[in-house]
């Protein structure tokens, strides 16, 4: 059994907290019943009706997106920004990305439908690897490395170890290439780690997320993941947070 609301949500009618206003609208009703009470539970074969449509259950979709820069990840935007999920028109499914990556910021989005492959992926105790591609300004030494690696204390909390590798330098215009592999994903964790240390981040991309990167595709495609993709996921997920329990 689960919740109303949860169960409206995971239709794709709209989101969890926006069926939390129906129900207490009294426009939904269950076998034929209104309720209005948001702990109402249902079980599997209950009829749901919103404004006396019935919904259906909605099949479970999982993208992989190339998150080009100048859209930010949210479903719709006050300001008229363009956002991830208009370059998936196509896609009859409700989506929203799995995580976040500034509006600057390219890579790897995960976008899905099912609500609990997102709360799995994002939990601070699965601690999926993320791989990033790094410019930053300057020239940075490798005592100031093996400070990143060992982890610094960001707002009052020390961000786990990661392991950092410098790609390449630009001795004419000062910057430094470097790939930093990392197990957190706290808001803009990876550009705040760089400036305390003095360097601002100049180009920032995620190559990867788990086991899945972004082969074939360029900036703005997505593709459907494999099955196998999405249970590697949830697997390595799964074991990283069992793991971080003990």
């Amino acid at each position: 059994m689960e919740r109303l609301q949860k169960a409206i949500a995971a239709s794709g009618y709209t989101s969890r907290r926006k069926a939390e206003d129906l129900i207490r609208a009294g426009r939904v009703k269950v076998n034929g019943e209104v309720v209005s009470e948001l702990g109402f539970k249902v079980k599997k074969g209950d009829l749901i009706e919103v404004d006396n449509r019935v919904l259906e259950g909605e099949n479970k979709v999982y993208y992989m997106f190339y998150k080009p820069k100048g859209c930010i990840c949210s479903l719709s935007d006050e300001f008229g920004r363009m956002t991830v999920v208009d370059f998936f028109k196509d896609v009859n499914e409700r989506i929203y990305p799995v995580g976040r990556l500034d509006y600057d910021t390219t890579g790897v989005l995960l976008m899905s439908n099912d609500g609990e492959f997102a709360n799995l992926m994002m939990h601070p105790s699965s601690h999926l690897e993320k791989v990033y591609e790094v410019t930053i300004d300057g020239l940075i030494t490798g005592e100031t490395l093996h400070q990143l690696e060992k982890g610094i204390y960001l707002e009052g909390v020390k961000t786990l170890p990661c392991k950092i590798k410098v790609t390449g330098k630009d001795m004419e215009h000062k910057t430094t290439m470097l790939m930093i592999k990392l197990v957190e994903g706290k808001n803009r964790q990876v550009k705040k780690m760089f400036e305390t240390v003095g360097h601002k981040v100049k180009r920032l991309h995620r190559s990867q997320v788990g086991t899945v990167n972004l082969k074939g595709l360029r900036p703005g495609e997505y593709r459907i993941m494999k099955p196998q993709e999405v249970k590697e996921l949830k697997t390595l997920a799964l074991e990283k947070k069992i793991k971080n329990k003990r």
